[in-house]
């Protein structure tokens, strides 16, 4: 068997954020098995993590993790595999760093399957490993190894995974394995499926296997854009007046972030950040994310790495559905990007085609620098464009300064209303947390802390949440990518969100990860409250019979005894947005003792 080997350094890995170190060296048995050879390749590539609700078809693989491979990637105990998922899928985002999680043969991966598409939407590597039968149908147990099974198990899940595969014998395992790592990482990147029959685990190894050479790499190339279409797109952005960069997933890679900066202010044009992942800083002038007026008089608009474009871009009546585009009609679109690389057949998340002029397939990681250095060449050979710079990037910090100082001045109507305001909220947590080295995880509190933090630096932010039910798992990822450098990791959680997986509470305490969770408490579901508003003013049906199906009260949620009772320090319910400092400064003291710690805030449902 060959020993585990140095991969080398992958693109994306931030270098100060997750589990960095090597793995344990292995020392074989006499005896070796199937999953032994699993194991090797999960050192081979340093996957540190490996988040999992236990199942008998993968007890030969959790035995060789435990025993052979001396815990290594370290195992976590979840109480559902939706958690599972999730908590790799945060993972991920925060430290560009996979892990894996396991799911118990094809119940358990049909318990996952929300949280698998929701990180194939969110384009976040996560290294799926299932199980099933036996295949060979002499192994089998009665009943339990045939219900468990399924004919291509991957099946369930293929529309929303990259790439899957179940190799049939063990000498099939590390190539496999290694198509499904390079698939997995390359962009844009997701979720893979990887199926280890029951009985290829637990079978005696009679001979060596391969692992891939230590000379082979890892991934391929970042993929380059044609030099000659970026000429033309600055030729394009030169010639505009009132151009506008709209940024989604660019800042996946950190120095993305700091080169979009360069790019923005070599050209002086304002940022939209779509905040899929954090691109843009938020206090900087050029940053008129949240003011969609940028777009009325635009001419030109660069969208780096956007998938939805449209959404910034109009407005919605939703009650009818229709929509009018902010967009002047003459205006011209630039597309950087990967273009249609991750479209599914099935699942519709590719949004409305953007008929762009000018379409560009490339990383944005290469583009955006190379777009920089073309606009400095084209501003120092060009006074009338540098004039023209110096007052588009005036013009723009002013619409940044009151637009700021607007929200500024929005968060504090209502201040003393009880229960609190979410803006509020927002305000007092943020005069907590400003000096610490922090990270949100996931939920902006309906942007107010987008409109009133100060997103400095790329990792304080991996990203806007998703859909409900994702937010606590995403968050323990984070948190977990964010353990060895210290930093104060801080989850604005909706109730309603916690409530799907309570359990994960006790996940956080369990692997001893520091978070701080305040509640985004207004014991309802509010957002389709709303919808049911809508409904009602638009056919004249009782509006006070909205709420039916939607509120979380009588009996309300104890969320802080619901802590407490898993291992976490816990207080609330405050409604006061007074009591709120000293609570959170008594909750930041623990966090940073290594324990999980949970404020319960109830707020007012807008």
């Amino acid at each position: 068997m060959n020993k585990a080997v140095e991969t080398g350094a992958i693109p994306g890995q931030m270098t100060s954020i997750g589990d960095t170190r090597d793995p344990p060296v292995v020392v074989p048995a006499d005896q070796r098995w199937g999953s032994d050879v699993i194991v090797d390749l999960l050192h081979h590539y340093k996957l540190p993590y490996a988040a999992l609700n236990p199942g008998a078809s993968y007890r030969g693989l959790h035995d060789s993790i435990v025993n052979y491979g001396q815990n290594y990637p370290c195992m976590m105990l979840c109480q559902h595999e939706e958690t599972a998922v999730q908590i790799a899928h945060g993972y991920a985002k925060a430290s560009g760093r996979p892990m894996v999680a396991i799911l118990h043969n094809l119940v358990g991966l049909l318990h996952a399957n929300m949280a698998v598409y929701y990180a194939y939407i969110d384009r976040a590597p996560v290294f799926i490993v299932g199980a099933t039968g036996p295949m060979d149908e002499t192994k089998r147990r009665p009943r339990i190894d045939w219900t468990h099974t399924a004919n291509v198990q991957g099946q369930a899940v293929r529309d929303y995974t990259k790439w899957d595969y179940q190799p049939t014998v063990v000498d099939g395992v590390p190539e496999s394995f290694a198509r499904a790592y390079g698939v997995m990482m390359t962009e844009p990147r997701g979720p893979i499926y990887m199926c280890y029959d029951a009985w290829l685990q637990e079978a005696p190894l009679e001979h060596d296997v391969a692992l891939p050479p230590a000379s082979a790499a890892a991934l391929p190339t970042l993929m380059a854009p044609d030099h000659a279409a970026l000429e033309k797109a600055m030729d394009m952005l030169v010639a505009a007046e009132h151009p506008v960069i709209m940024a989604e997933f660019s800042g996946r890679e950190h120095e993305a972030f700091h080169t979009l900066v360069k790019l923005a202010e070599t050209l002086g044009i304002p940022v939209f950040d779509i905040n899929s992942r954090l691109n843009f800083p938020g206090c900087h002038p050029l940053n008129l994310s949240m003011v969609k007026d940028v777009f009325r008089d635009a001419d030109l608009i660069l969208c780096l790495d956007v998938r939805d474009w449209e959404k910034p871009t109009t407005e919605l009546i939703s009650t009818t559905r229709e929509l009018v585009s902010l967009v002047p009609a003459g205006a011209r679109w630039i597309d950087v990007g990967f273009g249609d690389l991750e479209l599914s057949s099935w699942a519709m998340d590719y949004q409305r085609l953007l008929h762009a002029d000018l379409r560009i397939m490339g990383d944005t990681t290469l583009a955006i620098p190379q777009l920089s250095r073309l606009a400095q060449g084209r501003v120092a050979a060009d006074a009338a464009l540098a004039a023209r710079v110096r007052v588009r990037t005036g013009q723009t910090a002013a619409k940044h300064q009151a637009a700021r100082a607007k929200w500024a001045a929005q968060a504090r109507e209502n201040w003393d209303q009880v229960p609190m305001t979410p803006a509020r909220l927002a305000s007092e947590v943020w005069d907590v947390i400003r000096e610490e080295d922090w990270v949100l995880t996931a939920g902006t509190l309906n942007d107010w802390t987008r409109k009133l933090w100060d997103f400095d630096q790329p990792h304080r932010h991996p990203g806007k949440s998703l859909g409900t039910a994702t937010q606590i798992g995403i968050s323990l990822g984070v948190a977990l990518a964010h353990r060895d450098a210290g930093r104060l990791v801080v989850d604005i959680q909706p109730d309603g969100d916690l409530m799907f997986d309570a359990g994960a509470l006790w996940v956080a305490a369990k692997h001893k990860i520091p978070l701080l969770v305040v509640m985004y408490n207004n014991r309802a579901y509010y957002n389709d409250w709303e919808h049911q508003i809508r409904m009602a003013k638009q056919r004249g049906t009782a509006l006070e019979r909205a709420h039916i199906g939607m509120d979380m009260d009588d009996p309300a949620p104890d969320f802080a005894t619901m802590a407490r009772s898993m291992g976490w320090y816990a207080e609330g319910p405050i409604e006061q947005g007074g009591d709120v400092a000293a609570a959170l400064r008594r909750a930041i003291e623990r966090v940073k003792a290594g324990q999980p710690a949970l404020v319960d805030t109830i707020t007012q449902k807008r």
